[in-house]
């Protein structure tokens, strides 16, 4: 994510031409299948995610706190970090993303205020638009900030570790990694990547730290080796018959799904990408190579690989989380935001009952 100038009468333009635009385009007659049904334990259901998606992440687990047992937040920011100064304007809301919520030195801006930003998540949940915030309490959260990152930079994701604490997410639930010399990245412990200090395509370095499995482990407890030859299979499945309007999300997803899991009941991880890093921009890089996987298939977990798309508001492909999707009453905090209920619904189907054989 890359700060630039909006003047607010570009930007008011091109939302209005978002909102006039037509909600769906015709679909192509390869469309993808649909997303099976696989009978999966969403009591057990958890996230996590890179850049815009990790604000994401953190975005999910507060708005969805009954449903996510934990978090993984890899170089993101707190919950409504956008809104902090007042959820009234769409650019101040993009501003803010691009300054307070990168790396608000380079812009001589404060860090964002994970106080005031529990007050507006306050407020939210008591007008109903995201869970109470009482179930935050039982969540795992892991965070990551590299010493390299100047993309997101430590004093953000140090102000994630204050609202959960805040929040009531006791000290001894919370990992927090800062000490490791790694660009703005998923980091990994495959030689094949791309060097740790680095920030940049397809933004997943070897810094010889397995972190799929470390935020896999740090919610759900000790888990069984990764596998080193998969049994599973990664499943492309039919995303845009999830969608809402103007949701800047692609037509096909993907998800990962063990092989036991075409007969038991499986705990269910939703990883979303970071900007510039969804399949049109970087391929399977992220979804078959970020570490997921292999930990998951010894584990009986379906890892649920969504994906945004570029927009006319949205040119890198990132995660809403300053309100792209409904900019002129942006809403990307609530539940029924479109990208949030979007991956709900995906999550309900994967919950469904599997179809009779």
């Amino acid at each position: 994510m890359q700060a630039r100038s909006w003047s607010k009468q570009s930007l008011l333009a091109a939302a209005i031409g978002a909102c006039l635009a037509a909600p769906g385009l015709a679909r192509a007659a390869d469309a993808p299948p649909s997303l099976p049904a696989y009978n999966a334990d969403l009591s057990q259901t958890s996230v996590s995610g890179l850049s815009s998606g990790a604000f994401m992440a953190a975005q999910f687990s507060v708005a969805y706190s009954s449903l996510v047992v934990g978090a993984g937040v890899v170089a993101g920011g707190p919950f409504y970090c956008a809104g902090q100064f007042g959820n009234v304007f769409y650019d101040v809301n993009l501003m803010t993303a691009m300054t307070v919520c990168m790396n608000p030195a380079a812009s001589f801006a404060s860090p964002p205020n994970a106080r005031t930003l529990l007050t507006s998540a306050k407020a939210f949940a008591a007008a109903g638009d995201i869970d109470p915030l009482a179930n935050l309490k039982r969540q795992r959260i892991y965070l990551f900030s590299g010493a390299r990152d100047t993309t997101v930079t430590t004093v953000v994701v140090d102000q994630v570790k204050r609202f959960y604490g805040l929040a009531g997410v006791p000290g001894a639930q919370i990992a927090y990694v800062n000490n490791l010399p790694a660009g703005h990245a998923l980091v990994t412990d495959k030689q094949a990547d791309q060097a740790c200090a680095l920030t940049a395509t397809p933004y997943i370095n070897d810094c010889h730290v397995p972190q799929a499995q470390n935020i896999l482990e740090h919610i759900y407890g000790p888990l069984n080796p990764k596998s080193s030859t998969l049994g599973g299979q990664i499943v492309a499945f039919d995303q845009a018959s999830f969608l809402g309007a103007n949701a800047s999300m692609g037509d096909t997803a993907y998800a990962y799904v063990p092989g036991a899991c075409a007969s038991q009941s499986c705990r269910v991880h939703v990883a979303f990408h970071g900007c510039e890093q969804n399949e049109k921009a970087v391929g399977d890089a992220f979804y078959n190579g970020a570490g997921y996987n292999e930990v998951a298939d010894a584990n009986n977990i379906i890892v649920l690989y969504p994906q945004a798309e570029t927009s006319l508001l949205n040119p890198k492909g990132c995660w809403d989380f300053w309100g792209y999707t409904n900019p002129l009453t942006p809403d990307f905090y609530k539940k029924t935001a479109t990208q949030m209920a979007s991956v709900k619904a995906m999550l309900d189907r994967l919950a469904s009952a599997r179809a009779a054989r």
